[in-house]
C-alpha cells in the first residue's frame, strides 16, 4: 500500500495550509460530511478538480456552527470564493425518518455521530460565512442545493419554500454534477469577468429581466403558495428541462426578485468523466479521523462507479434530476486503473463490493440516433415502454466485468447497484443484442451475486406502478422465473430480494392488501420495504403535496396522515402474528373477505 503524507490530502487546518507553503487560499470549501478523499464524495471531487486547475484549495468538513464561528474564520478570506455543500445527501433525509423521527446515526460522520451537522447546512453555513465575510461570494452546490433551486415542497416543515438562494443568501448555486461549472466560475472570478451566463447555475436577481422567447417562465412562488395546481404544473416544466439535451432558461419570480436557472452543460464526454475519476485521490478518510469508522466510506471503499446518469425516470427518484438522464460512461482504461488502485489497498481481500452506477446495467447505453435524443424531452427512456431508439447492448458491460475479473488480485466482483430487469427482458430487433442480454443475465446471476440479488419492483398494482414510472409487475414475475431457472441449472441457492414502497401517491390501502397476497403467493416475507418519503423536486413529492399529477393535473390520492400510512405499511408484514388481527379487521372494513382467505386460509368469515 502506498504511504501517504498529510499534504496528500486537501488542507483542512491553518497548519496544513502552512505545510504546503501557501500564504493565501483561492477557494475554501465547507461540507456537511466528513472529509473522505474519494471520487464518491462530492466535496473531494470539487476540491481535486479545482486543484488540477492550479488553484490553492482547502476543505473544512463538518464545521462547528454552535460556537463563535471559529471554524468558519480559521482559514481566513479566500481570493475567489467560498463553496458550500450540505454533503452527499439532503440533510433532512439524512437526519429524519419518513415519520419525521430523528435518526440515531449519520453514515457520513466519524463513528456515525448524529449531531455533527445542522438542519439545512447549505443555509446555516452560508449565513455564517456572510456574517464574517459579507463581501466574499458564496457558491452553493451538492444534492441539497440542487434539488431546492426553485420553489419546492419541504416535507419536514410541511410547507412550500422558495429557492434555497432566498433563505441562504448565497450568491449563486450550481445544480447537478458540478465539475464543469465550478471550473468555469473559478476562471471568471479569477479574471474579474461576468459570470451570470455560465451554464448550470442558478442565481437571484432584482434586475428586471425581459423573458426571451425560448425561456420557460414558471408561476411565481407567491402563486404556488395560493394554488397547489399551479405548483404541480410548474414541476412538469422543471422536469422536462432537466431531461432535455438542449434545455431552456427557467425564470421564477419570488417577491421583488427573480430566480434565474441557466440551462445545463451538455453531458460530459467519457474523457471529461475519466479526468474527474483519475485525479490523485488518496481514496482514504483524512488522517484526523484515525481510529474512527465512517460507515458511508466502509460501504463504498472497495466499489467502483462506472457511469453517471440514469434514464429510468422513476417518479420518486432524484438521480436523473441531479445527474441527468443521459448516460456518461467511463472508459475501460479508467475503470481498470481504479480497480488496480483498490487491489493495492491494505485491507482489500480480493472482493469488489460493487461494479455499477445509479443503475447497474446502463453502461454505454444511449440513443442509436443522437439527433432524436436532442429533440426528446421524455423523463424516461424506458417508461411506459423502452424507446426503440435506445441501444440496450450489454456487450460493453460484459467486457468490463470480464476484464476486471481477469486482473491479478481480483477474486470476485459483485454487483451491488440496482439492476433494471426490464432491460434484461427487452426484445431488441438485433439478435446479437438479445444474445448479449441473455449472456449478461446468466453471468450476473452466476458470477456477480453474493447470495442475494436486490431488485426494485416497488409495487404490484399496475395503476400505482404507472404513477411511479416503473414496469409492470408481470415483468418482475417473469424475471423471477428466469432467476430461479438459472439457479436450478447452476446448482445455486440464491435469493431474489425485492424492494417495495408503501404510501406512494396513487396507492390505496386495498392496493397494499393485494400486494400482500401476491407476494405471499411468490413466497416472499418482505424485508426491504419503506414508507414513501417526500423529497424535494420529484414528481412523487409534488403529487403527494398538491394532490394533482403534475403531467395531467388530474386529482391523485395520497396517504398523508400517520394513520393512513401505518394502515398501508402493516400489509408488508402480514405474516407477523401481532399484525394479523389488525389486518383482518381492515380487510373486513373493505369488504375483502377474499383477501383474508388468501392471506390466512380457512373461512374468511370466521372471527
Amino acid at each position: 500500500m502506498k504511504e501517504y503524507r498529510l499534504t496528500d490530502w486537501l488542507p483542512t487546518t491553518k497548519k496544513e495550509v502552512e505545510l504546503r507553503g501557501w500564504e493565501e487560499l483561492d477557494v475554501i470549501l465547507f461540507s456537511g460530511d466528513a472529509y473522505v478523499d474519494h471520487p464518491s464524495f462530492g466535496a473531494a471531487v470539487i476540491g481535486r478538480i479545482l486543484e488540477a486547475e492550479g488553484l490553492r484549495v482547502a476543505l473544512v468538513p463538518q464545521p462547528n456552527w454552535r460556537d463563535d464561528g471559529r471554524d468558519f474564520k480559521k482559514l481566513g478570506r479566500p481570493r475567489l470564493f467560498f463553496g458550500v455543500s450540505a454533503g452527499c445527501m439532503d440533510s433532512m433525509v439524512n437526519k429524519y425518518t419518513a415519520n419525521k423521527r430523528l435518526r440515531s446515526d449519520d453514515a457520513y460522520t466519524p463513528d456515525a455521530r448524529p449531531d455533527m451537522r445542522p438542519e439545512y447546512p447549505s443555509i446555516v453555513y452560508t449565513q455564517m460565512l456572510k456574517t464574517f465575510f459579507p463581501d466574499v461570494p458564496v457558491l452553493l452546490g451538492g444534492i441539497e442545493a440542487s434539488m431546492r433551486r426553485l420553489t419546492h415542497y419541504d416535507y419536514w416543515q410541511d410547507r412550500v419554500r422558495p429557492s434555497i438562494l432566498c433563505d441562504s443568501g448565497a450568491d449563486l448555486l450550481i445544480y447537478g454534477m458540478g465539475e464543469k461549472p465550478i471550473v468555469e466560475l473559478a476562471r471568471r472570478f479569477g479574471q474579474g469577468q461576468e459570470w451570470k451566463d455560465v451554464p448550470q447555475i442558478a442565481y437571484l436577481t432584482r434586475e428586471n429581466i425581459t423573458p426571451q422567447e425560448s425561456d420557460v417562465v414558471l408561476h411565481s412562488y407567491e402563486t404556488c403558495l395560493k394554488d397547489k395546481k399551479k405548483q404541480a404544473a410548474n414541476f412538469r416544466h422543471i422536469e422536462e428541462e432537466s431531461n432535455k439535451y438542449e434545455a431552456s432558461r427557467i425564470l421564477q419570480r419570488v417577491g421583488e426578485q427573480t430566480v434565474v436557472v441557466n440551462p445545463p452543460y451538455p453531458p460530459m464526454t467519457s474523457e471529461e468523466l475519466d479526468h474527474s475519476f483519475d485525479l490523485p485521490y488518496t481514496r482514504l478518510p483524512h488522517p484526523k479521523y484515525k481510529g474512527k469508522r465512517i460507515p458511508a466510506y466502509d460501504m463504498i471503499k472497495h466499489s467502483v462507479n462506472i457511469h453517471r446518469g440514469c434514464f429510468g425516470g422513476c417518479a420518486f427518484c432524484t438521480i436523473s434530476a441531479h445527474q441527468g438522464k443521459f448516460i456518461v460512461s467511463r472508459s475501460k482504461e479508467s475503470i481498470l486503473r481504479e480497480v488496480k488502485a483498490i487491489s493495492e489497498m491494505a485491507d482489500f481481500k480480493g472482493y469488489l463490493s460493487d461494479l455499477g452506477g445509479p443503475s447497474a446495467n446502463m453502461y454505454r447505453m444511449q440513443g442509436v440516433r443522437q439527433e432524436l435524443c436532442r429533440q426528446c424531452k421524455r423523463p424516461s427512456c424506458i417508461h411506459p415502454r423502452i424507446c426503440p431508439n435506445l441501444n440496450t447492448d450489454h456487450r460493453p458491460l460484459l467486457d468490463i466485468y470480464r476484464s476486471v475479473d481477469a486482473l491479478p488480485g481480483i477474486k470476485k466482483s459483485f454487483i451491488g447497484s440496482g439492476v433494471r430487469y426490464d432491460l434484461l427482458l427487452h426484445e431488441s430487433r438485433e439478435p446479437k443484442v438479445n444474445q448479449s442480454t441473455c449472456e449478461y443475465t446468466r453471468e450476473l446471476i452466476t458470477r456477480h451475486v453474493s447470495g442475494r440479488l436486490k431488485v426494485a419492483p416497488e409495487h404490484t398494482s399496475e395503476r400505482v406502478l404507472s404513477v411511479m414510472r416503473k414496469p409492470s409487475f408481470v415483468l418482475f414475475e417473469q424475471f423471477k422465473r428466469v432467476f430461479d431457472r438459472i439457479n436450478r441449472e447452476e446448482g445455486l441457492r440464491q435469493q431474489l430480494i425485492p424492494y417495495f414502497i408503501s404510501s406512494h401517491p396513487g396507492c390505496r390501502e386495498e392496493d397494499m392488501a393485494e400486494l400482500a397476497v401476491i407476494t405471499k403467493r411468490l413466497d416472499f416475507h418482505l424485508e426491504q420495504v419503506q414508507d414513501f418519503t417526500p423529497t424535494p423536486m420529484t414528481l412523487s413529492t409534488e403529487a403527494w403535496y398538491t394532490g394533482y399529477h403534475p403531467y395531467t393535473l388530474e386529482p391523485l390520492f395520497s396517504a398523508r396522515t400517520s394513520r393512513e400510512k401505518l394502515a398501508q405499511r402493516q400489509f408488508f408484514f402480514w405474516y407477523k402474528p401481532e399484525e394479523r388481527r389488525h389486518i383482518m379487521n381492515e380487510l373486513r372494513c373493505m369488504g375483502r373477505q377474499d383477501l383474508i382467505a388468501a392471506l390466512y386460509g380457512g373461512s374468511p368469515f370466521k372471527r
